[in-house]
């Protein structure tokens, strides 16, 4: 199992050809307190870099953008009731989708967490 970063502060983390989506505790910790999460559609297709879900706190509304391309198989529905376990658990409860994936190559230009670690670093 695998889990890579966007520059956009999500991350991806794939077994066998599902990936799991959500944001880093660095984007969470930038939104301040979730109050909505908007999901996607369970079989809408996303791109690369297109917009997938929609995150909103107290200080801002914010895409998240889809890290990898693939069709949505699940949505964490327990954010509608409880987008708190965004900012709770990021990484972990605070998911936001599950995708197929479509091509696992597009993996290849993410960030490891080491590197995306450095590139927070330096924000």
């Amino acid at each position: 199992m695998t889990t890579k970063y966007t520059k956009d502060h999500e991350w991806v983390r794939v077994e066998g050809n599902v990936a799991t989506v959500g944001i880093t505790a660095y984007a969470a910790e930038q939104l301040g307190d979730v109050v909505f999460v908007e999901l996607p559609a369970i079989g809408k297709a996303v791109e690369k870099g297109g917009d997938a879900a929609v995150v909103e706190s107290v200080k801002a509304a914010s895409e998240v953008y889809a890290p990898i391309s693939g069709e949505v198989v699940e949505v964490n529905s327990a954010l509608v009731d409880e987008p708190a376990k965004v900012n709770a658990e990021p990484t972990g409860a605070g998911w936001f989708m599950k995708l197929k994936v479509k091509s696992a190559g597009e993996l290849n230009g993410l960030m490891s967490e080491a590197e995306y670690n450095d590139y927070v670093k330096g924000l």
